[in-house]
């Protein structure tokens, strides 16, 4: 599309109050300068490119703009960016108008809403109000923009703990020890206000750039009394298939304390293996292992692993909740042989300057387009299955474990079989039929009779 003021970019970035008509003239005229070209030839995606690179506006800004969005409020919030989506809904970064706070800012979609998940975001949003510790994210704010409800909570500037293995692989008992032992000092914080979170994962625990450990997502958080009877958490199965307890399987009503401890052993595994416990297969076969089978033992998979280290692994495992680790804090005493905050701390501030290298090179187009919605939504909210954040955004929402058939590294065995990782890859590998197999012994048969016979002889012979 050509220069000019009229184009959906430059209307919908004034009416935005992003850019100023200056502003927009001042990127144009850089642009003839620099490249001899007249303001008609600048087209929207030029002057967008030239706005990012001059730190006017970034990417997803830019992004919306060009689709002509213009509204980027919610209440006293202005949204900046796009961080991704929980498990109840889409999570941005925002700035508080008046306070100039920087915050993260949960919505639940248009799309999403129904009656079962509005009561959902506003128990998820309840149950942080009443939370206040050091590792976990807290709630600052909630409210209500047009027909969008919306959580506020403290932003934290760095990586899940699941990208963060993805990107630097598996990490070292002490670095482990630190970041689960942070996890759970949070987490038996909750508890103690009679909380469980039933979706300790490492999608869930945010590292921040000084190595600090935050707990997020407590959409899926029900409640117990503290003589450890559970209530109000219903029938209903939820979590993330590889890291259930087997009594959210079994009796999903009568959850406690040593359920999240479960969850959380089972993140300790993937820490220091880079594999979830029982990797490959469906959701289904991952539902049974946790009920019936023993995971691989993660020395396998890491032998630099200490047998007192594995022990608590088990512990953390075992199937039987009265036979678990019953508390956090029992679980941070246990890891505090090896924790040592440092480790995580210099691992979270190299992840940083990675994060920073890799936002310095120009991408590719990174994301569809989303529809446009109604006036009453805020129009940079996506649709299902839309893309959303830029690639390095800080991660405050709850990720999912893939399916296995996405090749997911860490859902995928090390110790299968050829044959058996064909069938997890895909690839079209067959067994062999009866027949074949059949042919075959009759060959060897064939050949063995012949041997035998020129033996005999040679036997007779001599």
């Amino acid at each position: 599309m050509g220069g000019g003021s009229s184009t959906v970019f430059r209307k919908s970035a004034l009416a935005s109050g992003l850019l100023t008509t200056e502003e927009l003239d001042a990127g144009v005229a850089e642009l003839c300068a620099k490249h001899g070209l007249v303001a008609a030839e600048v087209n929207d995606e030029l002057l967008a490119a030239k706005l990012v690179e001059n730190g006017q506006v970034n990417r997803w800004q830019a992004g919306q703009l060009a689709a002509g969005r213009s509204k980027f409020n919610l209440g006293p919030y202005q949204i900046v960016d796009s961080i991704g989506e929980g498990g109840m809904g889409q999570v941005f970064k925002a700035e508080h108008t008046v306070m100039g706070r920087i915050v993260a800012v949960k919505v639940l979609p248009r799309y999403k809403s129904t009656p079962e998940s509005e009561k959902s975001f506003m128990r998820e949003i309840r149950n942080q109000a009443q939370l206040d510790h050091h590792h976990l994210v807290r709630a600052y704010d909630a409210g209500h923009d047009g027909n969008v409800n919306y959580l506020v909570t403290e932003f934290v500037p760095g990586i899940d703990l699941r990208r963060f293995i993805r990107r630097h692989g598996r990490l070292s008992m002490t670095a482990a020890a630190s970041v689960i032992s942070q996890a759970a000092m949070g987490l038996e914080h909750a508890h103690s206000r009679g909380l469980i979170h039933r979706d300790v994962k490492p999608g869930n625990l945010l590292v921040s750039q000084d190595g600090v450990v935050k707990v997020s997502d407590l959409g899926l958080a029900g409640s117990f009394n503290l003589d450890g009877e559970a209530q109000n958490l219903g029938d209903k199965i939820v979590g993330t298939a590889d890291y259930l307890a087997p009594e959210q399987i079994t009796a999903p009503q009568m959850l406690g304390p040593p359920t999240d401890v479960y969850s959380l052993g089972c993140t300790l595994y993937y820490a220091v293996t880079g594999k979830v416990p029982f990797p490959g297969g469906t959701a289904a076969t991952k539902v049974r292992a946790h009920c019936t089978t023993e995971p691989l033992d993660p020395r396998r998979l890491n032998p630099e692993l200490e047998d007192d280290f594995v022990d608590l692994i088990a512990a953390m495992m075992m199937k039987q909740p009265p036979e678990r680790v019953q508390t956090m804090g029992e679980v941070v005493r246990r890891l505090s042989k090896w924790a040592d905050p440092q480790s995580i701390a210099h691992a979270a501030a190299v992840d940083h300057l990675d994060a920073i290298a890799v936002q310095s090179i120009h991408p590719s187009e990174r994301r569809r387009t989303p529809p446009v919605l109604s006036d009453t939504e805020p129009n940079f909210l996506v649709e299902p299955g839309q893309e959303s954040g830029p690639v390095e955004s800080p991660s405050q929402a709850s990720v999912n474990t893939k399916p296995v058939y996405g090749l997911q590294e860490e859902t995928v065995p090390d110790y299968v079989s050829r044959y058996d990782q064909a069938l997890l890859t895909g690839l079209n590998v067959t067994k062999r039929n009866d027949h074949s197999f059949a042919l075959a012994v009759i060959v060897f048969l064939t050949i063995l009779v012949g041997c035998a016979g020129i033996a005999i002889w040679l036997v007779t012979r001599g």
